[in-house]
């Protein structure tokens, strides 16, 4: 211990001789400065708070450069009329009772459609996600009508059900189903296989295993594909109007295409625009209700 100490030592008077003359010890040790400020205000790395009608800024902005470029003549009017002479299209077509009239019968079409597409491709999405002998024979085929697109079959459902009412819901029905399937099957699919375990140890019956555990897990994806299934509702109702319709928004924008009346077609076109709108912010507004329990970035 004695020679150790002694060595020690030794080797520190060596060290002592070598350093500079101007070799000063630290006399204190100086943090680094994300140490030294801190605490300080956590940087918050999300999208930031909620924007007051944010959804409607886009839409605005680009009504604001439309009116912009038609005060200062940028746009033709025989292409793009102002938007003062589509409001008084809009008057126009409100006193005559044909707007009123044309969407009352697209607002049914688009409701049944929507209603019996969501019952049906909720149904399947179930069977399938919940039985390994259902998912063999709903799966495929949903896949099989995934890859073709429901316009395409518009030519054989005609000379199936003809060119009555039938056949216009069908159509969106058929747009409806497979988004409402995709995205409900997946959340069935991704249901934590802890909760099915807590389940079985809590002996739960099949019928409280399904509202209790199964639907609410698979709320959220069927909320997303609420969304691009009202969206596609939309769309698919703009093509069957304009296929031997004889009312109905499309039939309306068809008749005036046939006569070249542009302000018509504009018309039509923002009313599909802003049931779009509508619908899309009610199934938001249906989202933040029932999940409202879920904290996400958007939050």
């Amino acid at each position: 211990m004695t020679y150790m100490t002694s060595s020690h030592s030794g080797r520190l008077d060596v060290l002592d001789r070598e350093r500079p003359a101007s070799y000063a010890p630290p006399t204190s040790f100086r943090p680094p400065a994300f140490v030294e400020n801190s605490p300080r205000r956590r940087r918050r790395l999300g999208p930031g708070p909620a924007i007051p009608f944010g959804l409607q800024i886009g839409p605005l902005a680009l009504v604001l450069i439309w009116t912009a470029g038609s005060a200062f003549g940028l746009l033709d009017p025989r292409i793009l009329p102002a938007p003062w002479a589509i409001v008084g299209t809009f008057g126009d077509l409100i006193a005559d009772g044909r707007l009123q009239s044309n969407f009352l019968t697209s607002s049914v079409r688009a409701l049944l459609g929507l209603g019996f597409g969501i019952v049906i491709g909720l149904l399947l999405a179930v069977i399938s996600g919940l039985s390994r002998v259902g998912e063999a024979f709903i799966d495929g085929p949903i896949q099989i009508k995934r890859a073709v697109p429901t316009l395409a079959m518009i030519p054989l459902l005609m000379l199936w059900l003809g060119i009555g009412e039938t056949m216009k819901v069908t159509i969106i029905t058929l747009g409806v189903v497979v988004p409402i399937y995709m995205h409900t099957h997946n959340a069935l699919r991704a249901i934590d296989e802890r909760y099915v375990e807590l389940a079985e140890t809590l002996r739960m019956s099949q019928r409280d295993f399904l509202l209790q555990v199964v639907l609410p897990g698979a709320v959220p994806g069927f909320l997303l594909g609420l969304r691009f299934a009202v969206t596609l509702c939309w769309v698919s109702l703009v093509v069957v109007e304009q296929i031997n319709a004889t009312s109905g928004l499309g039939y309306m924008i068809e008749l005036a295409r046939t006569y070249g009346q542009t302000q018509i077609i504009i018309v039509g076109l923002v009313v599909y625009a802003v049931l779009g709108l509508a619908s899309d912010g009610v199934v938001r507004l249906l989202e933040r209700r029932l999940l409202s329990w879920r904290r996400t970035l958007a939050h």
